[in-house]
């Protein structure tokens, strides 16, 4: 006796029950609670006060909330631009010329090497980089004093000049190996004959690269940018840990002024507008990433 295919295929919707439930109660719910309260003046206890649209027009006008996101720009370029393009041509070095000179299991040791910063905990890291970058003990500002640039030492987390270029740096350590294993992954699927059609031919590394590397994991290099991009959005995490969104809001970020204001100025209406914008923009870049990765592939 046959079975239809629809009467076996409906079972499966059983095993996503989990799964819905888990997303509505982390995600579905407090997104509609957040936006909720976004309209209403709150300080998180007793009933909330309905004002509107109060909250988004003080979001607007509000010069800090602006600096945040203008913060979030260099920060877009330290997360994903240059680790992208950085990750991207370390990958095609470890592939095509250390997996192949040295053997294939030097690439995967660099290829770990690069990607420890992603596996360790966020605070443990940012407490090795504020030690590093302490003005008086730290690493950094020693060794330029042992080679004679003790000019160059700065307090690099403690300087507004210098805050959000530090934090810069130290997001471009901790992201750039997500890329490279990204961008591995994807070199193991092209032809090796296209590599020997275009040796034949006379291509150098850089024309093999441009022409054969990148158009071919495209589709990785989308999933990088829209995923590094989203994360340099929402970062928290390290700025809680390296600078506190100090010195003088030098580095405050959206994430950090909706916490701010969450916890410790105890707006939490005000806080729920910071971050349901935040979601938004997110959303809206996420959409835009993913037609223009649907429409490279027509």
């Amino acid at each position: 006796m046959s079975v239809r295919k629809g009467g076996r295929n409906s079972g499966y919707g059983l095993y996503l029950i989990p799964g819905v439930l888990a997303s509505l109660a982390v995600i579905v719910v407090p997104l509609v609670m957040t936006v909720g309260v976004s309209f209403t003046k709150w300080n998180g206890v007793g009933d909330p006060k309905w004002i509107g649209f109060d909250n988004y027009t003080r979001l607007f006008h509000d010069d800090l909330f602006w600096a945040s996101f203008g913060h979030i720009l260099l920060l877009i370029v330290a997360m994903a631009v240059i680790p992208t393009f950085v990750g991207l041509v370390l990958a095609a070095v470890l592939f095509d010329y250390v997996a192949k000179v040295l053997g294939d299991r030097w690439a995967k040791l660099f290829r770990s090497a690069y990607y420890l910063p992603q596996v360790l905990p966020v605070a443990v890291t940012g407490i090795i980089w504020v030690w590093i970058l302490h003005p008086s003990f730290g690493a950094l500002n020693q060794i330029l004093d042992t080679v004679g640039l003790g000019s160059l030492s700065r307090d690099w987390l403690g300087d507004p000049k210098y805050a959000l270029f530090s934090v810069m740096g130290v997001m471009i350590w901790f992201q750039f190996g997500y890329p490279i294993v990204m961008f591995m992954s994807g070199l193991q699927r092209v032809d090796p004959e296209l590599y020997e059609a275009a040796d034949l031919d006379g291509a150098g590394w850089w024309q093999r690269f441009r022409h054969i590397t990148v158009k071919m994991i495209r589709p990785e290099l989308y999933v990088v940018l829209v995923t590094t991009t989203i994360a340099a959005l929402k970062i928290f995490g390290q700025v809680f840990v390296l600078t506190g969104g100090g010195p003088s809001n030098a580095t405050i970020v959206p994430s950090y002024f909706a916490y701010k204001n969450f916890f410790e100025k105890a707006q939490v209406g005000y806080g729920s507008a910071i971050s349901t914008v935040l979601t938004v923009m997110i959303i809206v870049l996420a959409i835009i990433f993913l037609r223009l990765q649907n429409r490279s592939r027509v």
